[in-house]
Parts: C-alpha cells; structure tokens; sequence
C-alpha cells in the first residue's frame, strides 16, 4: 500500500511548535496550494486554492519552526490521514491532515530570512571570482 502526497506552496501563518508530554518536538501550520486553469466558458484564467494543515514530528518539527514563516513557499512530502471531530454546532466534521516526512524550501535563503530578494550572502561579484 502507498500513502503519499507532495505538494508545492506557501504557508499562511507562522508555524507552531510545541512538544508532547514525552518531549517529541511537533509542529503545524497551513499551507495554502493554488493552480491556474482556464476557464472553458469564459477563456479567462481562474485561480483555484486549496488549504491543508501540515504537521511535522522530531527533527523536522525543529527544521520547521526555524526556517519558515508566513509566505514561505516550501516543497512537502508526506502522507495524508483523516481524522472526525464534532464542531460546536453538534455537526460531526471531517479533517484531511497531511504528516510531512520531508520539506524543502523553495526561496533563496535571505527570502526565508526576511532580507531583500535575490541577494545571496555568498554572491561574488565578477571581479572577485578567482579564474
């Protein structure tokens, strides 16, 4: 069996760490997942969004927390699992959460770090490469 998603993004909020009673680092966040498509009666292109909360254990927990922010556009890969819970309304719901195994970010480092885009510490400029 295979239970696996990947999906490209931006996180809507900072993320959240906390940690279990046994000390387990876990932190969540949403990210929001957006393609374009024409439209077939109009022509015009239309924007669709979709929101999944992630959530990520341990040392990837850690990672997290660290280097994403709120807009961050990231790589996740994990697996997805539902889960029921019954709202304030008495109305029983059902939550689609995806468990990320593994993360990579899609900006250059000072973008992740709140520093103007584009500008990378380890730039040379040409005169100084060395051949």
């Amino acid at each position: 069996m295979l239970n696996k998603i990947m999906l490209i993004g931006n996180l809507g909020a900072d993320p959240q760490m906390d940690y279990t009673p046994s000390g387990k680092a876990v932190t969540k966040f949403r990210m929001a997942v957006s393609r374009r498509r024409r439209n077939r009666d109009t022509g015009e292109m239309d924007s669709e969004t979709q929101w999944f909360s992630i959530v990520a254990w341990e040392s990837l927990a850690e990672t997290c927390q660290k280097y994403l922010h709120k807009g961050s556009k990231v790589y996740i890969e994990g697996r997805i699992g539902s889960r029921k819970y019954t709202d304030k309304d008495g109305i029983e719901r059902t939550v689609w959460d995806v468990t990320a195994t593994d993360m990579e970010m899609l900006e250059p480092r000072a973008a992740s770090q709140g520093g103007e885009s584009g500008s990378y510490g380890d730039e040379m400029s040409v005169d100084e490469v060395p051949f």
